[in-house]
């Protein structure tokens, strides 16, 4: 399945975002396609608040991994960059398998640096910039459920 939309604002990125997080549901894996600026760390904040994670989202560029907690619902977002990784083979150093096998909701930027190591239940994310600051493209491909 494929979705596309296209958003005009910071605020419509995150609402789109939270829509796809109620629809997929927690444990969904998202790999975030875009250049740097494209509105990554935004969306991610509209998956957390879609899924009833109370957290101030920032970029993991420099810590690779920030994970995002909710007490009262005890569910988890994990937030990977993969920018500053060479690839694959490093996966091991950032605790990969584990972040896969926890069945938290993953969103990773960069997932090309993954190579062959996305999980085939993948939602693609793929996020362009448009002619106005704020406009962003989103196309979405989801496994058919």
């Amino acid at each position: 399945m494929t979705i596309e939309k296209a958003t005009h604002s910071v605020r419509e990125t995150q609402d789109f975002a939270a829509a796809l997080a109620r629809r997929f549901g927690p444990g969904a894996f998202y790999a975030l396609f875009g250049d740097l600026g494209a509105g990554k760390t935004a969306f991610v904040a509209g998956l957390c608040a879609g899924l009833g994670v109370r957290a101030t989202v920032s970029s993991p560029t420099f810590a690779i991994a920030n994970e995002y907690r909710d007490p009262a619902t005890r569910r988890r977002v994990v937030h990977l960059d993969l920018y500053r990784l060479s690839g694959p083979a490093e996966l091991d150093s950032i605790g990969w398998d584990d972040y896969l096998e926890s069945g938290d909701t993953m969103a990773v930027e960069w997932p090309e640096r993954a190579g062959d190591a996305l999980p085939a239940a993948a939602i693609r994310v793929r996020i362009d910039r448009g002619p106005g600051e704020d406009d962003r493209f989103f196309s979405v491909d989801a496994p058919d459920a």
